[in-house]
């Protein structure tokens, strides 16, 4: 059997393994296994052993666990409540002003946590309750809290970017700057999309009452400011620090979970139940990524071993004869397929070693592929029949909203993720210009 052939197999097994519902590091690392020991003998058994060596060692993935816990931590303590308090009263007056608040609610959590999970669940638990509330459209309202909370994966301090940072050889400094705009710009699309929406249809999302509105003072908007002051400080501290040079990476994600935890101690909300609760959460969340990582780790070594990249470039340019931008488009289209039923961390893991050399080849900046491949796992993401997203708000939309109303949700919000994706392809400035810049002086 010629190597193309084998590594034909094996990732069609893996794909097979995943399909059957098994967890995500079992299939990959099943596969992997398998394949290592019929290749190599007994001595592939050590291929496994030193993809687990390697997670140990790599230092920068200090970072997961602590961007996790100040996420958790925040949103424990009711940090993220009080920010939701202040979105509803300074843009609850207008159409959509409360779906238009929660966007800007995912991009303030997003800045201070890098995951897409703790913007579901704040969304889910805080703001979806009283959307519903106060009369808004089901199924708009839970297309909202998915499409924000997709944010999490763009807006430094994205984790994602940090392990792509990692897989690329790419400065995690750039990838991050890199994000900003992106990820502005998706949350824009996002607000425009929502007023206009509410502005043709009133009844998507109504505005507050006269009444209601007369109730709220201006000492009262002024106050609630406030609530804006500590994810503005973490920020600073954890990111700005980072880009003047003062911390490294792992400790820029140190300076963030002490800050956000010195934010509970200061509120007054640190007690026993927000750490235990917050400790767990961090725990599972890491442990999910760190299995998966080692697994995708020893499937790459194989795979990689057998040629699988260079067989990759000269099929796509020497067999069909394709030009740089098919071949990207054709790449970013293979991960919204995969996206339907792997999460961010896999397709990286899995994917980006075979995917990344090829687009170096081709010449394309991988600072700005890195904010292209981002993007479109947020497509992947809630993307049906098996888009994380959706199960995610499934799992936790109160019962009167029903899994079709999900798929509804999605459909315009999708529409306006790709016409993002769009404009960050035709003009790569919109990622690259910050961090050229700021990294030229």
């Amino acid at each position: 059997m010629s190597y193309d052939l084998i590594a034909i197999t094996m990732f069609a097994s893996m794909m097979l393994m995943l399909l059957t519902g098994q967890r995500v590091f079992g299939a990959i690392g099943f596969v992997a296994v398998v394949s290592a020991l019929s290749l190599y003998g007994v001595g592939g058994s050590d291929m496994a052993f030193s993809a687990a060596m390697k997670v140990m060692k790599w230092y920068p993935l200090l970072t997961l666990p602590l961007f996790v816990y100040m996420g958790y931590m925040l949103s424990e303590s009711g940090i993220a409540d009080d920010l939701y308090r202040m979105f509803h009263v300074w843009f609850g007056g207008m159409p959509g002003g409360l779906a238009i608040g929660t966007i800007m609610l995912m991009v303030a959590v997003s800045a201070m946590n890098g995951l897409s999970v703790a913007g579901m669940a704040i969304g889910a638990s805080i703001a979806l309750p009283e959307l519903l509330r106060r009369g808004y459209d089901k199924i708009m309202v839970t297309g909202v809290i998915q499409a924000g909370s997709s944010l999490g994966i763009l807006v430094p301090p994205s984790v994602v970017l940090v392990l792509y940072g990692m897989i690329a050889r790419a400065p995690v400094g750039q990838l991050w700057m890199a994000g900003v705009f992106p990820g502005l710009l998706m949350a824009s699309l996002f607000v425009i999309y929502i007023w206009v929406r509410c502005r043709l249809q009133g009844h998507m999302g109504p505005p507050l009452s006269a009444e209601e509105r007369a109730e709220i003072t201006w000492g009262e908007k002024l106050r609630l400011l406030q609530a804006g002051i500590w994810p503005l400080l973490i920020f600073f501290f954890m990111t700005g620090l980072f880009l003047m040079g003062v911390t490294s990476l792992v400790e820029s994600s140190a300076v963030g979970a002490l800050a956000a935890t010195l934010a509970a101690i200061f509120k007054r909300r640190l007690s026993f139940y927000v750490l235990h609760e917050t400790l767990r959460k961090t725990l599972t969340i890491t442990c999910m990524f760190m299995w998966i990582i080692m697994a995708a780790l020893c499937f790459g070594a194989v795979f990689d071993g057998l040629g699988a990249s260079r067989a990759l470039e000269g099929f796509f340019t020497g067999d069909l004869g394709l030009g740089p931008w098919e071949i990207l488009i054709l790449m970013q289209l293979s991960y919204l397929i995969m996206g339907t039923f792997l999460d961010d961390t896999a397709m990286l893991v899995i994917v980006a070693p075979l995917y990344v050399p090829l687009v170096g080849a081709l010449g394309f900046d991988l600072v700005w592929y890195g904010v292209l491949y981002t993007i479109t796992c947020q497509i992947a993401y809630m993307t049906p029949p098996f888009g994380y997203n959706l199960f995610l708000m499934r799992a936790m939309a109160p019962p009167e909203v029903t899994l079709a109303d999900i798929y509804r949700s999605i459909i315009p919000f999708v529409a306006v993720m790709v016409l993002g994706l769009a404009l960050v392809m035709i003009f790569p400035e919109i990622a690259l210009w910050l961090p050229e810049n700021y990294y030229k002086n």
